[in-house]
């Protein structure tokens, strides 16, 4: 262990406590010890508190008791005459300090100083959850906390555009001499204006500027290891477990740009202690031997060219960077852009023009694989600003090739344009809506580039179906209307043939254990009726994922006998989650909430709870942040209802589920159904109103309320009878 670290670390711990101290005594005087604290859109308390002490930091006083146990970790700087193992008290510094930075920006925002203006701050439940998906299925690998800056803007868009084509995901924190990594990066362009706006636009391009002092990285870690209590099924004060998951689940580490002072020193010392090692670009001395981390605690590399890889090394990151023949980056990083009018060069269909993109199967010899054929005018060729018709059209033959699979390549399309830096791409079928940024097209992108992007991605994820892909780009009015009536009836067939499948018309459901890296012991079964939980996979992704990759997340599942039919409980279900959970569950139910419910990870699109006072449930999306009717926002439901564990009364769920004619089928169906917010509502719109209609009850659609007729339950019970709603006269649920 080296001394000069170790002494940094004791010397930055005694400085953010001392400061974090005197914070507290200064509110306390003004406030009193019974004042609330605490940060927004969290289930959590003080995260970090939370976690490694089981504290529920909820009042002035509280967070005078964990300073008074962060006192505690506080060690005496190294002597040069005597030599001691200085581990122990570089890592008691480091969590010291993270305490002490937790309270210190408790008390900030208390005082409302934070988040500062054009900085993200503290980061919400809702946030982590919404990641939850890309976090366990690989589109998001690791991430990167940048601390400091870089010594030119050049190199700070080098660095970061790096990580972006690795799919890291960056936070931006601190300064050096009060330059900022996020000031560079919006002088280079990778930010930009309506991001320094509205921060959390940053996680669309997987970069986010958290705060520009170095007390801020507490926002990134307490946000780390929320990941423990969310999808590893951790409870509060179960430090070392806590500790272990973020080592063993969380690919983490700290970029340090720039001087590395002692607060950095210590901060960086609380990270190592989480498993996240840290890597500088200054000749700092460096500790290599491994044991807390996974491999080397901290490392430096002065070659700006070779920083990220070296990252990527010492964290044990595992990325895949492909090689496609395009002139800009490709990476999911990039998914999240938005090219503005003032930014594009050109427009392809949208309100302006028709546009579509149409998967269809063929015979072996009907593809020339590899074949992209571009007819009509190139984009050199238009105006800047204008808009113009345009189509995609891909001819798949392989010998596992279903047409059940077109759909699902279908909605590939979106996602792999996206991942074009500059590139953006909206909706899917006939209703699509593509831009090309003029930092793109002065790169040289051009219609080819559509076609070799989906090449080379539906070739790499979907090999094992696609033994053959054939591509057409076009902007030609005479193809575009020969195809596009062809594509609507495939369209509209494909609708009829996936709405009209029935649970009962299979004899195989299928598993998706993908976030068992977060959620260990959660199962979700996917069925035609219903999708999971994430709202990501339906019965038709999991049967393609299968066929992509028979040893993965995606297992067939044979119905077996079943148990009851309106629970929707199967033998062979039950024995498949039971021996996938590492023997927690032994029994579920597909269509319940009340009786033996599906686990839930944490990557739900929405949380389903039970208001017993009106015999029925509410629904909440993820998005929506205000006040249930259960007395609990979207956060402080997601904390008690994910990381596996089955929870009566409480079930995440995917939007879509609510249109499934088995929607809590076991619990009386959507009749039961009684309150949602308002933009999930005007979301299902017309659909939800014809399903209600199929249930018999047409009048249930206006029958439902939102936050607009009722925010607690003896409000909403008011509400419920003055309609009329249904649920009041059903069986009673308990």
């Amino acid at each position: 262990m080296s001394k000069p670290v170790a002494a940094a670390a004791v010397r930055g711990s005694h400085d953010i406590y001392g400061r974090a101290e005197k914070h507290l005594q200064e509110a306390l005087e003004q406030h009193g010890p019974d004042q609330e604290i605490g940060f927004p859109e969290t289930a959590f308390y003080l995260p970090m508190a939370n976690a490694l002490l089981g504290a529920e930091v909820k009042t002035l006083a509280d967070a005078q008791e964990i300073m008074d146990y962060t006192k505690d970790l506080l060690h005496e700087e190294p002597s040069d005459e005597l030599w001691l193992p200085y581990l122990p008290s570089t890592l008691d510094s480091g969590i010291a300090t993270l305490l002490a930075e937790e309270v210190d920006k408790a008390l900030c925002y208390l005082e409302g100083s934070e988040p500062l203006e054009g900085w993200h701050g503290f980061i919400s439940d809702t946030i982590l959850r919404t990641l939850g998906i890309q976090l366990v299925d690989g589109r998001m690998p690791g991430f990167a906390a940048v601390v400091g800056a870089a010594p030119d803007v050049d190199t700070a868009v080098q660095v970061v555009r790096e990580l972006q084509k690795r799919n890291i995901l960056v936070f931006l924190i601190g300064n050096v001499d009060g330059i900022t990594a996020r000031d560079q990066l919006l002088e280079g362009g990778v930010l930009n204006d309506a991001i320094i706006a509205d921060p959390k636009q940053g996680w669309d391009i997987y970069v986010v500027p958290v705060g520009p002092d170095t007390e801020s990285i507490i926002y990134v870690l307490n946000w780390a290891i929320r990941g423990a209590l969310t999808f590893g099924g951790h409870k509060a004060g179960e430090w070392r477990e806590c500790l272990d998951y973020t080592r063993a689940h969380i690919f983490a580490f700290g970029l340090g740009l720039g001087e590395i002072d002692d607060l950095k020193f210590a901060s960086g010392a609380g990270a190592i202690e989480m498993g996240f090692p840290v890597i500088a670009d200054t000749p700092i001395p460096e500790i290599r031997p491994s044991g807390v981390c996974t491999y080397e605690e901290l490392v430096h590399e002065l070659d700006h060219d070779q920083i990220v890889p070296r990252c990527i090394d010492v964290r044990g990151v595992k990325v895949t960077v492909t090689d496609i023949d395009v002139p800009v980056p490709v990476a999911a990083a990039f998914e999240g852009e938005v090219i503005r009018r003032d930014d594009m060069q050109v427009e392809l269909g949208g309100r302006h023009a028709k546009a579509f993109e149409y998967v269809a199967m063929r015979d072996m010899d009907e593809v020339e694989d590899g074949k992209i054929m571009v007819t009509g005018p190139d984009l050199d060729t238009f105006e800047q600003g204008s808009a113009h018709d345009f189509g995609i059209f891909l001819e798949v033959a392989g010998r596992k090739m279903q047409e059940d699979f077109e759909p699902i390549f279908e909605r590939r399309v979106h996602e792999y344009i996206n991942y074009a830096h500059g590139v953006f791409h909206m909706g899917q079928r006939d209703l699509a809506w593509l831009r090309v940024s003029k930092e793109a097209y002065e790169a040289g992108w051009r219609l080819e580039h559509y076609g070799n992007v989906l090449y080379a991605q539906f070739k790499n994820e979907f090999g094992a179906i696609a033994d053959k892909v054939q591509i057409t780009v076009t902007t030609d009015p005479d193809l575009i209307a020969e195809i596009l009536p062809r594509a609507r009836e495939a369209y509209h067939a494909r609708d009829m043939r996936i709405a009209g499948m029935r649970d009962e018309d299979v004899d195989t459901f299928y598993s998706c254990t993908l976030c068992q890296s977060y959620a260990p012991n959660h199962v979700c079964i996917v069925s035609p009726e219903r999708l999971g939980l994430c709202g990501a996979y339906s019965w038709l992704d999991c049967k393609a994922a299968y066929e992509i990759s028979p040893t993965g997340p995606n297992q067939p599942v044979e119905k077996g006998e079943c148990i009851d039919p309106v629970m929707g409980q199967w033998k062979n279900v039950n024995e498949f989650t039971y021996q996938y959970s590492n023997r927690s569950i032994e029994k579920v139910n597909l269509y319940s909430v009340m009786v033996n419910p599906m686990t839930s990870c944490g990557c739900f699109e929405c949380i389903m709870a039970v208001i017993p006072e009106a015999n029925g449930f509410m629904i909440v999306n993820r998005e929506y942040s205000g006040m249930t009717p259960c007395g609990m926002p979207f956060s402080t439901l997601a904390g008690s209802v994910g990381g596996g564990h089955q929870t009566p009364g409480f079930l995440g769920v995917g939007r879509r589920y609510v249109l499934s004619r088995k929607f809590i089928y076991g619990d009386g169906g959507l009749p039961r159904m009684i309150w949602m917010p308002k933009e999930l509502k005007d979301d299902l719109g017309d659909e939800l109103r014809e399903r209600c209609k199929e249930e018999g009850v047409p009048d249930l659609y206006d029958q439902i309320a939102t936050e607009e007729d009722a925010e607690d339950s003896a409000t909403l019970l008011e509400y419920l009878t003055s309609v009329g709603h249904p649920a009041l006269t059903m069986d009673p649920l308990f």
